[in-house]
């Protein structure tokens, strides 16, 4: 059974997270900043994972450090369950639309962090959080977990916008993740 747990310790923030990415969905999120919260658990819900995260983060600044550093975080424990590979399925990708918004998400699980974010929100703030964020979020997540990741998004509300880039990332993970039953690491080259 793959259960991985993270914590990490700044002068800005305190994350601690438990990943089990063969889980049913059930989720616990405390990172002090509601609508993420929101993100987060339509991540793990739709990615078929158990996720327990909590934060406490110098959100009198504003909600930049917890955010980025929860990315950091999952892209930790990401990594972990991915270790050298063996038999995971490695690519993964979802078209998750909502309501007038649609999402997609094409992932590699090889150990490359890459990421390209294409969309535009339409205002500066989603909630409380400023928009450009999450692009952040999802690039520090990708960049600690060796992820290519193209994410692409257009619609009209920026709220459905964003949540079906969390449901399509979190769907594609899930599977990207999940072990093949095949021995070996999918590359040719022999290793991630």
């Amino acid at each position: 059974m793959r259960t991985v747990d993270v914590t990490r310790e700044t002068k800005e923030t305190k994350i601690v997270l438990k990943l089990k990415p063969d889980g049913a969905g059930s989720v616990s999120v405390e990172s002090g900043v509601p609508f993420f919260d929101h993100m987060l658990t339509s991540f793990a819900k739709h990615g078929g994972f158990d996720l327990a995260c909590t934060a406490n983060g110098d959100l009198h600044v504003d909600s930049h450090h917890t955010i980025e550093d929860i990315g950091i975080v999952l892209g930790d424990a990401i990594k972990q369950v991915m270790g050298e590979g063996t038999g995971i399925r490695r690519f993964a990708h979802a078209v998750i639309p909502m309501d007038e918004s649609i999402a997609t998400v094409a992932l590699d699980c090889g150990g490359r962090g890459y990421l390209v974010f294409t969309g535009t929100f339409g205002n500066k703030s989603i909630g409380t959080i400023p928009a450009d964020i999450f692009e952040h979020f999802f690039y520090s997540l990708c960049n600690r977990a060796g992820i290519t990741a193209h994410i692409a998004f257009t619609g009209k509300n920026d709220h459905h916008q964003c949540e079906a880039v969390f449901k399509a990332f979190g769907i594609a993970l899930g599977e990207a993740l999940s072990l093949t039953g095949k021995k070996g690491i999918p590359s040719t080259k022999g290793r991630l």
